[in-house]
């Protein structure tokens, strides 16, 4: 009996591990309505298959892979109509045009005036004053675009020009070396070991974390304890 609820529970969990994976990448507070519909129904069929050994696994199994096609079907359809994706999802709801609280959109959309400001405390705006257009989107997130006084001086306001910034690469985490990570920085495992040895690391597997940035400059830590 534990053995196969073990291996029940471990069927499931990959299943639903991949299911998820499959559904992509946005974070719980992202999902569109349909998408956490379909999100907490997949865990209820997963939970009950796995304490219940009387119930068949494919009864499990069967339901969550069609909420997974079904969601397929509705992210596609969504993608390629925009009926489609107003019919599922909804269309973003302005709370806030040229200043002034749209109150009849507050009423349509059950937003109140203080969750309302709540929202705007937390995206960092503390006075309604500063406030030109608030956007209720899809996924319940506000956007907030400040009257353009308020809004942050950038180089481009002051045309000062600025250089290309990328993003650092990771080459080697916990001692391991990262072969993807050569490609992307196009460089070599003898340039990687010259850089550590400037650092006295002989090995490899003594490097905690080190990455390059895209001006060619290293970052390399020593894992603790680890000698030269």
């Amino acid at each position: 009996m534990v053995i196969t609820i073990f291996f029940r529970t471990l069927i499931l969990y990959v299943l639903v591990v991949l299911v998820m994976r499959l559904m992509g990448k946005r974070q719980m507070g992202e999902l569109q309505p349909f998408e956490l519909v379909i999100t907490i129904m997949i865990s209820e069929l997963a939970a009950v298959p796995m304490q219940n050994t009387g119930v068949p696994l494919i009864n499990g199994i069967i339901p969550i892979l069609t909420l997974l096609f079904l969601q397929t079907l509705i992210t596609f359809g969504s993608l390629k109509s925009d009926f489609i994706k107003k019919l599922v999802c909804g269309s973003p709801t302005i709370l806030i045009a040229k200043g002034r609280i749209l109150e009849d959109a507050l009423k349509k959309t059950q937003y109140s005036l203080n969750d309302l400001m709540e929202q705007l405390r937390i995206k960092g705006f503390f006075n309604i004053h500063d406030i030109e257009y608030a956007i209720l989107e899809t996924d319940g997130d506000i956007s907030v675009i400040p009257k353009s006084q308020k809004r942050y001086v950038t180089p481009a306001d002051l045309g000062i020009p600025t250089k290309y910034e990328g993003i650092p690469i990771s080459i080697i985490v916990d001692g391991k070396i990262k072969e993807e990570s050569l490609k992307c920085a196009n460089l070599t495992l003898e340039q990687v070991l010259t850089e550590i040895k400037k650092r006295g690391i002989e090995d490899i597997q003594h490097v905690f974390f080190a990455c390059i940035d895209p001006e060619g400059n290293w970052f390399v830590q020593k894992k603790e304890g680890k000698g030269k």
